[in-house]
């Protein structure tokens, strides 16, 4: 086959929403859009029309908002209430004593993509797909890409941004198997209460409960987080004995569940590490995988994209790599720390469990620890170096 060679200034493996967010910050940030090379396997149909259901947080919103992909169809989360299963204690979080519109927000991950890929189209950035990475070759002063068609890219920078799920990577220096499944489905009840998330610890691992409306009235989206062979009994099982398991593990406040929509579940496990060289760097799931409670992935990524492209605007090659590793450091241990503790601390069952209980009606009283753990929700860690355009709240 003939061998075309073509030159970029970054180019980007992965057009997921974490790499179309990087392509189009880094032309905001003055980088010609046909010097930027985003690549993904997937064709663009497949990824608008990927069903899965997404968080995003408020510092997310903003980013969106600044590239030109927002709005689009989404549910807002005006408040978060989290509980522990059979236990006192409850902590409940509230837009209002931020002064904000929403915490967050509940989409579809190809209204997400959708979005996005527009804004990159506007950017003019060459987008390459389908298409693999078959090869990447790093030199002294650019990183050469062969793709699985035969074409040759050579590049300044090369930034992975492929996610996959737990159990399908390659093991990265902080790996941990939790040992549990996502069960992920979109359920009704009989009650519903608009706009608030419910984050119910089990003893077998977390039940998120997301809003997410439709034409059709008020749903959620469930990510129920059980042991493997558990999760294989719950997707193999009846309609209503699957309700009545639901109804039993998460309690009565939202009424009774009504109706549930075709489960899928995948293995949940901790992937990462920060890797880099002297002109690679990998970002959002590429770099750590996170457990889903508190729905902290996507978000973390896509503060990496912001941070990376202001970085390379400025300092192109490098030296900009570099300083992201520097400035992303704390933010993404603060992150990944949360996440882990939370996916283990309120597993199982005894007395300590009541003492977690006990440990979220006191962030439920003192309003500063409830309002830190929000904003690091929402922002990640906020100080030193900001991703965001502008703050408010």
């Amino acid at each position: 086959m003939e061998q075309h060679h073509d030159t970029y200034e970054v180019a980007i493996c992965g057009a997921g929403p974490v790499g179309l967010a990087l392509a189009a910050l880094l032309a905001r940030r003055g980088i010609d859009g046909r010097r930027i090379a985003l690549i993904d396997a997937r064709a663009l149909g497949q990824s608008i029309s990927d069903p899965r259901s997404i968080a995003l947080a408020w510092g997310s919103r903003m980013l969106l908002e600044e590239i030109g992909a927002w709005p689009f169809p989404a549910t807002p989360i005006h408040s978060i209430h989290v509980s522990r299963r059979g236990h006192l204690g409850r902590s409940l979080m509230d837009r209002d004593e931020h002064d904000l519109d929403a915490l967050g927000y509940v989409t579809r991950y190809g209204e997400v993509v959708d979005a996005l890929a527009r804004a990159v189209d506007r950017a003019g950035v060459e987008v390459i797909r389908p298409a693999r990475v078959a090869s990447l070759d790093e030199g002294a002063d650019h990183v050469a890409i062969t793709l699985d068609d035969g074409r040759t890219l050579t590049s300044q920078v090369a930034v992975g941004a492929e996610g996959g799920v737990f159990g399908q990577q390659e093991d990265k220096a902080r790996t941990r198997d939790y040992g549990q499944s996502a069960v992920i489905a979109r359920v009704s009840s009989s009650s519903p209460i608009p706009h608030r998330a419910f984050e119910r610890f089990t003893d077998e691992g977390p039940l998120a409960l997301l809003p997410q409306d439709g034409a059709d009235g008020h749903h959620y989206a469930l990510v129920w987080c059980v042991k493997p062979e558990r999760a294989q009994a719950l997707q193999a099982m009846e309609e209503s004995r699957f309700l009545a398991e639901l109804n039993d593990a998460f309690g009565g406040r939202l009424g009774r569940f009504t109706k549930v929509s075709p489960r899928m579940s995948y293995p949940l496990g901790l992937n990462a590490e920060a890797h880099a060289t002297t002109r690679t760097v990998a970002i959002g799931n590429a770099a750590q995988t996170l457990h889903p409670v508190a729905g902290q992935g996507l978000n973390l990524g896509l503060r990496d994209a912001a941070v990376l492209a202001r970085l390379l605007a400025r300092c192109p090659g490098p030296e900009g790599i570099g300083r992201f590793l520097d400035e992303r450091a704390q933010d993404r241990k603060l992150t990944i720390a949360l996440t882990d503790a939370m996916a283990r601390a309120f597993v199982g069952s005894g007395p300590l469990q009541s003492v977690f209980g006990l440990g979220l009606a006191t962030l439920d009283a003192v309003k500063p620890a409830r309002t830190l753990l929000a904003e690091v929700m929402m922002y990640g860690r906020r100080g030193g170096s900001s991703f965001l355009p502008h703050r408010q709240g």
